[in-house]
């Protein structure tokens, strides 16, 4: 058989599953999802069950929902596997396109024959259980070694950050969109409804997606109307831009060279290619980032795997950005080259608002979408776009119906070094003085009225400084009315926080 099929990564299943159980205790597990995914993915690739022996290698995405210190054991043990290697990914949505482009690399280099790669969420049933005081009984571990890990884990904020309250995503990303917003020259109103109309194409998409959690096409004036059943969240974001976290979904695949699938009694047309994958970080925290606004990061693996791949991104019809919050979607498509009135559409699932963000497991829906619709020839190319923490770690991968040349990993390192090569901002952990607001967001309680506010600020050094704004409900107010970004005025300290008035 050709070294080229032996060097060639394909997945050869995929699976996934939404759960809709009303009563908790008679729910799948966050276990008993990854378990229904990964039969799925093996019912799919139409392997029997002497197959199962071939699985050398189990990977499992970072659960929010069930943490044990080696879920891939679990998994491996409720399937009845015996893989040599055990992987667990750190806590990121990068993760499942990173588990694809790990798991490509080491068959490629002979270390892995057959990976099964899964994860799963049961947010929706463990909060309806602690509602009802009910304890799951949902399986732990004890005596186990952790698994080895996956992905850089460190954590997504700084101190600093997390003193001034930015330390969700719900509270950080709007930082960013009120940025892009600033950058436009968009009044608040035209912005709302530029927003609303993404996120309404997002759910058309959703709504003929048989796993998505909201089937229902949305309207662009409903996700734009901030009323009580869209409580303004983190200003400029509305309820229904807010990726949806309380969900039940699992998704799995399988990944392995092109020679083993044969082996395994698999037909090339059953298979889809991994053409290229790369995996970058923007600086790691959001507060020493140049620009608030763009990700170097996406820039530079989307051009590695384009380049990799030999695949134009105009012939790609299967696309799928990262879209926990609008303000992702905008900085990948800019980063990759996308015009704004690009009539692809801009997912495959609907995205984490409609078709559910189940934790960090959301993209391997998009990847096990991506599969079944190549394999049924619906299109030649895909590509997911999948990020961590906020809008940190970044993770791409292209696929095709048919093979291109030699699989080759792209050089993360010297991708890496180009992103890193922008300098940082400096930011003045105890600065004060006079000061312009750069970017800000205001939080909103439960009953959707504003809480705080945090800037980012620059002093007349160029310093970047955080700081609450003071000022009372009117001043909040003031912010959500009238564009906040270039506000003069002057950053005080209090105690360990500045405080901008």
């Amino acid at each position: 058989m050709s070294d080229f099929a032996h060097r060639q990564p394909v997945l050869i299943g995929a699976g996934q599953i939404t759960q809709r159980e009303a009563d908790p205790r008679q729910a799948l597990s966050p276990l008993g999802l990854m378990a229904a995914a990964a039969r799925r993915a093996f019912e799919s690739a139409r392997l029997g069950s002497a197959a199962l022996g071939s699985v050398d290698q189990v990977a499992v995405v970072d659960c929010m929902s069930w943490r044990v210190p080696n879920a891939p054991r679990a998994l491996a043990a409720e399937l009845g596997l015996h893989p040599a290697q055990e992987v667990q990914s750190s806590v990121g949505g990068n993760s499942p396109q990173r588990l694809v482009n790990e798991a490509a690399r080491a068959i490629v280099e002979g270390r892995v024959r057959l990976a099964l790669l899964a994860g799963a969420e049961a947010m929706r049933t463990r909060a309806r259980a602690r509602r009802a005081g009910l304890d799951l009984g949902w399986p732990g571990q004890t005596d186990v070694p952790a698994a080895p890990l996956s992905g850089d884990p460190r954590p997504g904020s700084t101190p600093q950050e997390i003193a001034h309250g930015l330390f969700l995503p719900v509270q950080v990303y709007p930082l960013l969109e009120n940025a892009i917003r600033a950058r436009r020259g968009e009044t608040i109103v035209a912005h709302r409804e530029r927003l609303a109309d993404l996120c309404a194409s997002f759910s058309r998409v959703a709504a003929g997606h048989e796993h998505a959690w909201f089937r229902e096409a949305r309207d662009a004036r409903r996700i734009a109307t901030i009323d009580a059943d869209n409580r303004m969240i983190g200003f400029p974001y509305p309820k229904l831009m807010n990726a949806i976290m309380e969900v039940d979904q699992g998704a799995a695949v399988l990944v392995t060279s092109l020679a083993t699938a044969r082996e395994l009694g698999v037909s090339d047309d059953d298979c889809v290619h991994l053409l290229a994958g790369a995996d970058a970080h923007d600086e790691w925290f959001v507060c020493e980032r140049a620009a608030l606004d763009r990700s170097p990061a996406i820039a530079e693996i989307g051009r590695a795997v384009l380049e990799a791949s030999g695949v134009g991104l105009d012939a790609i019809e299967l696309i799928d950005l990262y879209s926990c919050f609008p303000s992702v979607v905008q900085m990948a498509r800019e980063a990759l080259g996308l015009a704004e009135d690009d009539t692809r559409p801009h997912t495959v699932t609907g995205g984490l608002a409609a078709f559910g963000g189940a934790g960090n497991n959301y993209s391997m829906h998009a990847i096990a979408t991506v599969f079944e619709r190549l394999r049924a020839g619906d299109a030649a190319f895909g590509l997911v776009t999948a990020l961590g923490w906020y809008a940190t770690k970044h993770s791409i991968g292209i696929y095709g119906r048919e093979p291109g040349g030699a699989y080759a990993p792209a050089d993360d390192a010297t991708v890496q070094a180009r992103v890193d090569a922008v300098p940082p901002a400096l930011v003045a952990a105890d600065g004060a003085g006079a000061a312009t607001v750069e970017t800000y967001s205001v939080m909103h309680d439960r009953t959707g009225a504003p809480e705080r506010g945090v800037a980012f600020c620059r002093l007349a050094d160029g310093q970047r400084v955080i700081a609450t704004i003071e000022g009372g409900p009117a001043v909040l107010a003031s912010f959500e009315e009238s564009e906040g970004v270039g506000r003069r005025g002057e950053v005080r300290r209090k105690g360990e926080l500045g405080a901008f008035v």
